[in-house]
């Protein structure tokens, strides 16, 4: 692939945000260009925002630490930012449902939607077209 996908990561303050992140830090298919979560977050660097809440082992990746974090609530914004959405949102099933197709519906490039949720160590994975 000679020119990488652009990101965007819905959820991206949490835990299973977090986990995107380094999985995703110097990724040969995808670069994170916009992060989103929820209003308390927004309007910060994603390294502010997670400020003394990083859980993970390792460093927040430094391609990330200065992307001014978004309102998740704000789809059609997010959304035109990138070509792929990554959605870790932790909510109830149905608010996720409405969050997930709320960005599915935006028209823009945005092609899927993956859902990665963790809740008693389990991980359930979703394609929306």
């Amino acid at each position: 692939m000679s020119q990488k996908l652009k990101v965007g990561i819905v959820g991206g303050t949490g835990m299973v945000g977090q986990r995107f992140m380094q999985l995703l830090d110097q990724h040969p298919w995808f670069q994170v260009t916009a992060i989103a979560a929820s209003a308390k977050s927004a309007g910060r660097t994603y390294e502010e925002a997670v400020q003394g809440r990083w859980k993970l082992a390792g460093p927040i990746p430094e391609e990330v630490k200065n992307i001014v974090v978004q309102d998740a609530a704000e789809v059609e914004k997010v959304a035109g930012e990138v070509d792929f959405i990554f959605c870790a949102v932790d909510m109830k099933k149905n608010e996720i449902q409405a969050l997930e197709e709320a960005y599915a519906k935006t028209g823009t490039q945005l092609s899927r939607i993956i859902r990665l949720t963790a809740g008693h160590l389990t991980f359930q994975w979703s394609f929306l077209k």
